[in-house]
């Protein structure tokens, strides 16, 4: 029998610049062999669908559709890490290496290390790989080999350093080199199709490879010469809206960077500007390896003992976008409709959660776990600690986002807050930031009667900002 070499898919559904399948050609090439292509089904992954499982598992068979129309049968084993790979391992037994992208978040790292462990004790190779991301957690430090606190040294050293160049994959070869043969877990894959795929309810425009590379090429024509300025409104498509594509792998980053990159003599700043996202992409990843505790705790040590507000009532009023502040609710509610919220409005929610509310930045942070489709664990982390101030490099304590300021700013004629916010269509552009102000009869003319058809501040701003800033510190005893 030929040697076998798998591919371990996890978030990197694609067929082009993608290492694992290159690596393992490469060597069934070399050896004689064939390539086969697989995905682990962890019973974790579906404790509950909600929007961010339900795009990631549409899109994982979007790419298996993909595949099969190259002849190529994407399998998935499903199970806890002994017991699907023990699947994997009788129905291969001439298997000799799997290959696999890094997964430097802690879940990752423990189940790959199990894996490994259990591979190597029946004679079988792992080879994990770089991809995912531009620089990986460990190749830029400090002179002293200590991880980067602040992103600004952070990012002079990143920008020096070459990046990976693209992987070009003969796709015949492939397929030529493919194992064809029937499913390794028949059982697994009856269970994904029939059972997971019937709980993703949602239906989403655009998934997959094809049209992620549409999408780049439409950012590079369309925004990306104004990005650095667009890119703050939400009311107009000014962000790539690529960050799904890179979630899933549809789209590797590699590929974004050096077309973004390509652009910066005619594109200038705004292709600087989005670079540089690229790069707290990956900076959050640094912080998050090196310091995988900051999911469930404050970076900062001496914030950790803040007494942060439960208040489960106020919780779901955010949730639901119901704060009675427009343009925190038409960003939740933005979030909840399409599993995907402006990044400005990321900021503005989540300040509101921890320094209006008061809420434990924690819960904001597992909520959008669930339902962000680009939902990222170390950049979502990294951006909530952040915004709660209690993070490396975050905003000091004593900012904290004014709502009103911020729609006044980011959305002037309150177009996108009327475009989630239903019961505010009719209020005149002049008062949709001052909603306090309208009169009665303003109300009436507006079919939006406040307290009733939409809900009044449900906090005061102003005495929620001074409690903040005494909670920071430490003199909210009374």
């Amino acid at each position: 029998m030929k040697p076998t070499f798998a591919v371990w898919l996890r978030n990197d559904f694609r067929l082009h610049d993608q290492p694992s399948i290159q690596k393992a050609l490469e060597a069934a090439s070399a050896y004689d062999g064939q390539v086969i292509l697989f995905f682990h089904l962890h019973p974790n992954f579906i404790q509950e669908i909600d929007l961010h499982h339900d795009y990631f598992f549409q899109t994982l068979q979007q790419f298996r559709h993909q595949c099969a129309k190259s002849s190529l049968h994407v399998h998935i084993i499903y199970g806890d890490n002994e017991t699907a790979f023990t699947t994997l391992t009788r129905q291969l037994s001439e298997l000799k290496t799997v290959f696999y992208g890094k997964d430097y978040t802690p879940f990752g790292l423990k189940r790959d290390q199990e894996v490994s462990t259990f591979l190597s004790n029946k004679g079988i190779d792992t080879v994990p790989l770089d991809g995912s991301h531009l620089l990986q957690p460990d190749e830029v430090l400090k002179e002293d080999g200590t991880p980067y606190k602040v992103f600004t040294p952070y990012y002079r050293q990143w920008a020096r350093q070459t990046k990976p160049s693209l992987i070009n994959t003969n796709i015949n070869e492939l397929r030529s080199q493919y194992k064809n043969r029937d499913s390794i877990d028949l059982q697994g894959e009856n269970f994904f199709e029939t059972e997971i795929l019937a709980m993703c309810r949602s239906e989403w425009q655009g998934l997959g490879e094809n049209t992620a590379l549409k999408r780049l090429e439409q950012f590079l024509d369309e925004r990306i010469s104004h990005y650095d300025e667009s890119r703050n409104l939400p009311s107009i498509a000014g962000t790539s809206r690529l960050s799904p594509y890179i979630k899933t792998g549809s789209l590797s980053v590699q590929k974004i960077f050096h077309a973004v990159s390509d652009q910066l003599d005619t594109s200038g700043k705004g292709a600087d500007t989005y670079l540089k996202e690229l790069a707290w992409r990956d900076f959050y990843a640094m912080i998050y390896y090196h310091y995988p505790n900051t999911k469930n705790q404050e970076y900062q040590e001496k914030y950790r003992s803040i007494r942060w507000s439960s208040d489960k009532q106020l919780l779901e009023k955010w949730k639901a976008g119901k704060t009675g502040f427009p343009i925190v609710d038409a960003g939740m509610r933005q979030l909840n409709e399409i599993g995907w919220m402006h990044n400005r409005l990321r900021m503005v929610t989540a300040s509101f959660l921890s320094k209006d509310y008061l809420i434990d930045w924690r819960l904001g942070e597992e909520y959008f776990s669930k339902k962000l489709i680009d939902y990222d664990e170390a950049s979502n982390v990294g951006g909530w600690q952040w915004a709660a101030s209690v993070g490396t490099d975050a905003v000091p304590y004593f900012r904290v986002f004014n709502p009103t300021r911020q729609a006044e700013r980011f959305d002037p004629d309150g177009k996108f807050i009327k475009k989630y916010v239903p019961e505010l269509v009719d209020v005149p552009e002049s008062m949709i930031h001052k909603l306090s102000k309208m009169t009665d009869e303003m109300q009436v003319k507006a079919n939006c009667q406040l307290g009733k058809d939409y809900p009044h501040p449900t906090v005061d701003h102003s005495l929620q900002r001074k409690k903040a800033i005494s909670l920071f510190k430490g003199e909210d005893d009374e």
